[in-house]
């Protein structure tokens, strides 16, 4: 059984500039929340430019990353795509690249070690002019901003960007990011989560990933802390695999909690086998945890 990943978010240095693709919203979030964290811990000022701000400080507040503070200290901006890369309905690369260096004049002035910028890559699907500039754009940042105490993550959907505009860009970037995968195919994704530490599942998970799974959770439980067991976005989960994650959890210290994220119907599953009765396992059915 081996892990697949090019380079993991936590691998990220200063001057990477880096392409995300992402499947599911919520693997773009754990990512984007680890580089956000990682950044404030390191000393760096951090921008994300994203589709709906608000939404996006909830759940990186939801995911560990202290965003009040941050935010109060000017370590940390999120940006609405249309007040940052874009001059109303249309983008030119010298708008977009004005932006970016004026973030950079900014963390220079703040005296921070350097700047990471995260950019959702979504406002590109909208019926916006000059699109075509994309390519130019993530040359121009490879170009621009090389060496400068600056880390760019870009990020696309890869389920709606097609593949044509995909390789049009991927040249230009000097990283590929994934989440580390234990299991990936058109039923079922098994992946490493990041902010907060833990293991996502993503579609149909029964007996036939059990030696993937049993990976994922062993090295969850390998690091020091709490753990998180994603499964917000699993539709279906056997009993076999619910006893594995239950399993895992009793094996814990006595002083970590693991927190099990669902919906209700595979909540239900874990009631079914005791989870209630297990110490440290929680059962998070909604939005907070």
């Amino acid at each position: 059984m081996t892990i697949n990943a090019e380079v993991q978010i936590t691998d990220l240095k200063l001057n990477d500039h880096a392409c995300l693709t992402f499947g599911e919203p919520e693997e773009l979030l754990d990512l984007t929340a680890a580089y956000v964290r990682d950044g404030l811990s390191g000393g760096l000022r951090v921008v994300w430019l994203c589709e709906e701000p608000q939404g996006a400080l909830t759940e990186l507040d939801r995911r560990g990353v202290a965003v009040r503070s941050a935010t109060a200290a000017g370590s940390m901006d999120v940006v609405a795509s249309q007040d940052g890369l874009l001059s109303g309905p249309s983008f030119t690369v010298a708008h977009a690249m004005e932006w970016l260096h004026r973030q950079r004049e900014l963390t220079s002035r703040g005296g921070y070690a350097g700047l990471r910028v995260a950019l959702d890559m979504g406002w590109a699907l909208r019926p916006i002019s000059g699109i075509e500039q994309l390519p130019a754009f993530e040359e121009e940042i490879a170009t621009a901003l090389s060496d400068t105490g600056v880390s760019v993550l870009c990020q696309y959907d890869r389920d709606r960007f097609d593949p044509v505009t995909l390789a049009s860009v991927a040249s230009f970037h000097t990283r590929s990011v994934t989440a580390a995968t234990y299991h990936s195919d058109p039923l079922l994704r098994i992946c490493r989560q990041y902010a907060p530490p833990g293991v996502r599942l993503a579609g149909q998970l029964d007996r036939t990933a059990e030696d993937s799974l049993a990976l994922a959770l062993s090295e969850a439980i390998r690091v020091d802390g709490d753990i998180t067991i994603n499964m917000s976005e699993l539709s279906f989960i056997d009993l076999s695999c619910t006893r594995m994650i239950l399993d895992a959890a009793r094996s814990m210290a006595a002083d970590r909690s693991v927190a099990l994220r669902c919906g209700p119907p595979i909540a239900s599953r874990f009631v079914l086998l005791g989870a209630g009765g297990v110490p440290g396992v929680r059962l998070v059915t909604g939005h907070g945890g």
